[in-house]
């Protein structure tokens, strides 16, 4: 427990960091220059990388064992990116695009192996319950991050809006070097997690067995249909509903809901399963009609509040699922697959929702519900085949 909780904390500061650029993404690419299908398009790429690439480096992480570098590499990566954005142009949307494309490989590096050694320690706590308190820490950071992004937007009044944002990702230098700090500290005091849980080690290739299958193709439903938040908030930045200076404010809000809801989840998953992924995906699928299909801003607040419902399951009850599905001595390369295959799902849907997002909002709102609510027989026939 102590180990979760301290790699929880690392998770909070650098949720503090990379969370607070997404929740002035879009707004920000699109006030250096980018195009909302640009937009969408690099949120999606981005996904893919970000997840595309977990295979390669789940599977390097599986046959060498060397969970630690891994996530210090990774770390390392995503943390670089982020103050970097400081000093991209006022028409750098092309450098910006390019940042955020290392942050995300940066995160494709230690995601895996960052995962597979809280799986070790799941083990005798519980993987619901184990990702859920994970989650929650790390949305902690996630809410922190943009208030203070709120804060030093509001004291900053002078200069351009640009500027201003600029500033902004020099301030989050602060929580990043917290963020290496405290991750050497874990990796000092705990060198060996694999330990935590007693059964071999030994290299396993990885076997694709049928409840896999069927668990990969309803989370891959779910990626294409869940609609980034680079799309959303550049739709509150032009719809005008909200201020510059309030929409990192309305991310936190959505962060906050989404570490509630991984924590009742979470814990809903150690006791009834697939129930947990139905009940969450639910919840979450209507947030499309009420952000793009109405013009006052209480429907758009509930509607980013049901998003944060969709990112709680993702980022806590769909990774403990896979623990309870791959062996730990192919585990990481488990994790690989499973987020390679939500982050291609995502990039095409990404990709494709900011096209129509230009042309066709009604068929944009459609679809994504269409595919989200199509995951919820998969994980049920998942579960059936467990």
């Amino acid at each position: 427990m102590f180990f979760i909780i301290l790699f929880g904390v690392v998770s909070l500061f650098s949720d503090m960091t990379h969370e607070s650029v997404s929740s002035i993404r879009g707004a920000f690419l699109s006030i250096v220059g980018a195009s909302a299908a640009t937009i969408g398009f690099i949120s999606g790429l981005g996904e893919l990388i970000g997840y595309g690439m977990r295979y390669v480096f789940g599977r390097i992480a599986d046959r060498t064992g060397r969970y630690w570098p891994m996530v210090i590499l990774g770390y390392s990566l995503e943390l670089i990116a982020v103050p970097a954005l400081a000093l991209v142009g006022e028409h750098g949307w092309i450098a910006a695009c390019a940042l955020l494309i290392v942050q995300r490989m940066g995160k494709a590096v230690k995601k895996p192996a960052k995962d597979t050694v809280m799986s070790f320690a799941s083990f005798q706590i519980g993987q619901g319950k184990s990702f859920a308190i994970q989650e929650l820490l790390d949305q902690i950071g996630a809410f922190l991050g943009p208030v203070l992004l709120y804060v030093v937007m509001l004291f900053r009044t002078s200069g351009t809006t640009f500027e201003r944002y600029s500033f902004c990702f020099a301030v989050l230098l602060v929580p990043a070097l917290i963020t290496f700090l405290l991750l050497l500290l874990t990796r000092t005091r705990f060198p060996h997690p694999e330990r935590f849980e007693p059964t071999p080690t030994e290299y396993v290739p990885f076997r694709m067995r049928r409840k896999f299958i069927y668990y990969i193709l309803g989370i891959g439903l779910f990626a294409f249909g869940f609609i980034d938040y680079a799309l959303i908030v550049m739709h509150l930045s032009r719809q005008g509903l909200f201020s510059d200076a309030s929409l990192p404010l309305i991310y936190a809000g959505a962060m906050i809901v989404d570490a509630f809801s991984a924590l009742i989840f979470g814990f809903m998953f150690d006791r009834r399963g697939a129930l947990a992924l139905v009940l969450s995906t639910l919840c979450s699928v209507a947030f499309p009609v009420l952000i793009f299909g109405f013009s006052s801003s209480v429907p758009v607040l509930l509607g980013v509040a049901m998003w944060g419902i969709g990112m709680g399951a993702q980022e806590s009850i769909l990774k403990a699922a896979v623990a309870t599905m791959v062996p730990k001595q192919s585990r990481a390369t488990g994790y690989g697959i499973f987020e390679c295959s939500f982050g291609l799902c995502w990039f095409l849907g990404s990709w494709l929702f900011g096209v129509l997002y230009d042309f066709n909002l009604t068929a944009m709102i459609v679809l994504s519900m269409l595919a989200q609510l199509a995951a919820v027989p998969l994980y049920i026939l998942s579960y059936r085949a467990k």
